[in-house]
């Protein structure tokens, strides 16, 4: 009988709801045949099984939530047909009750030197940075990862998985904790209090949120916790850009045509290249400023399941159609729930563009581990001073969401202001985007 049970989930990923079950009891299956739909985080993909053969039993259903290593089905090779090879599961750290600590000596007792020393436990890799002289905390490969990125010592977080096991929530979990406290002056962290019986005052329903919206929850819960935002406020003059944009697309397909929001992502790399602090991570552990030399850029996609983000990788390498022709692959994916974890990662500065629902103005939560986000609301006709007198201009409101650790307000007034120049002129835009 071959079990086939949840894989690795990928960085971060410690669990998945089962979206639907493609096969039943008593079908017959082909290698590498799509048998679940799995949703992590804020994705859904299809779960192939690498075996083929009789499903004798299906140990999950739609809404179940899974963890790595948990059996999904059950099947029966057929007759003549061997099961595909496993690729080889990488070794787990050993974990605290592995493998029984050795017997202290007495401190009197000299040294055997006929004998050899006993083989000591495998130490930890280096990457982990764990004290040598403590057993490794209870944690997989991803949530030390995790760990490591938000500079905080396993050792210190109590594990809520099976037999004390240290989860990436654990590790959130923790780390809101710590900032809550810091943020009320070293406080004890205050609980939120249960909810009141809202149906004493009337009917009620209740409804489950939905995974992509859980993450959303935490993610941006994470952030405004940690990062001590301020937003600043601009106008961007794009009466000459949307009149050149309106004359591009006269004619064309819609699939060609060029968006506002493609246009915006070309003039944040031009602002990103005069300053380069906005495209960094902060290391509180290390007490770095990380600066990256490329250029990821997402955008945010409203969905009816959630915010979603996928990423426009490498944008200083595409051209303007280039950008617009992914943007919108990307964006439809997403509205489909068929976007994979990697097209939401990677990610160096965020934009969300709410001009096509309305607004003057909004302030951003910045998508943690980055510095800066940009908003964007409606544009609107007013009129400005001009040498002639006052004139009807097109103004479009940019609000700049920024990490108050890395960016001060005066440089977070010059990029808006930067940013403004380039929308402001298309063929400054053209040149520096």
């Amino acid at each position: 009988m071959i079990e086939f049970k949840v894989p690795d989930l990928g960085e971060g990923i410690d669990s998945a709801d089962i979206v639907s079950v493609l096969v039943k009891e008593g079908h017959v299956i082909e290698p590498e045949q799509n048998v679940l739909e799995l949703e992590t985080g804020k994705a859904v993909v299809e779960l192939p099984c690498p075996d083929g053969g009789r499903v004798l039993k299906v140990h999950v259903k739609p809404g179940d939530k899974v963890t790595p290593g948990q059996t999904l089905l059950s099947l029966e090779p057929l007759e003549g047909a061997k099961p595909a090879p496993k690729a080889e599961e990488p070794a787990e750290e050993p974990e605290a009750a592995a493998e029984p600590a050795p017997e202290p000596q007495p401190e009197s007792e000299p040294a055997r030197a006929a004998e050899p020393e006993p083989t000591p436990e495998p130490a930890p890799a280096p990457v982990h940075r764990e004290d040598s002289h403590k057993r490794p905390a209870p944690a997989g490969p991803a949530t030390r990862k995790l760990a490591r990125e938000l500079g905080v010592d396993l050792h210190k977080v109590s594990g809520s998985g099976p037999g004390g096991r240290i989860t990436a929530e654990d590790v959130r979990g923790y780390v809101k904790k710590i900032a809550s406290s810091a943020a009320s002056g070293g406080a004890a962290f205050a609980e939120v209090p249960p909810l009141p019986d809202f149906s004493r005052f009337g009917e009620v329903n209740k409804k489950p949120l939905g995974a992509i919206r859980r993450a959303t929850g935490e993610n941006v819960s994470l952030a405004w916790r940690t990062i001590p935002h301020v937003t600043q406020h601009d106008k961007a003059d794009v009466t000459e850009l949307e009149s050149a944009r309106k004359r591009f697309n006269e004619g064309r397909d819609s699939s060609e045509k060029i968006t506002m929001t493609v246009l915006l992502v070309k003039a944040v790399l031009a602002a990103l290249r005069a300053f380069p602090h906005f495209n960094a991570s902060i290391d509180p552990g290390g007490g770095q400023l990380i600066l990256k030399n490329y250029y990821n850029v997402g955008v945010a996609v409203d969905t009816e399941h959630g915010l979603l983000v996928p990423v426009i990788k490498n944008v200083d390498r595409k051209s303007v159609l280039e950008i617009s022709s992914e943007l919108g692959d990307l964006a439809e994916r997403a509205k489909l729930r068929k976007l994979v974890p990697e097209e939401m990662q990677g990610g160096t500065f965020t934009i969300s563009n709410l001009g096509g629902i309305g607004g003057t103005g909004f302030t951003p939560i910045v998508n943690w581990p980055e510095v800066a986000i940009l908003g964007v609301s409606r544009s609107a006709w007013e009129y400005v001073p001009g040498e002639d007198g006052p004139e009807e201009r097109l103004m479009m409101p940019l609000s700049l969401s920024y990490d108050h650790r890395a960016i001060d307000g005066a440089d977070a007034a010059r990029f808006a202001r930067r940013l403004s120049e380039v929308l402001e002129d298309p063929i400054r835009l053209l040149i520096e985007g």
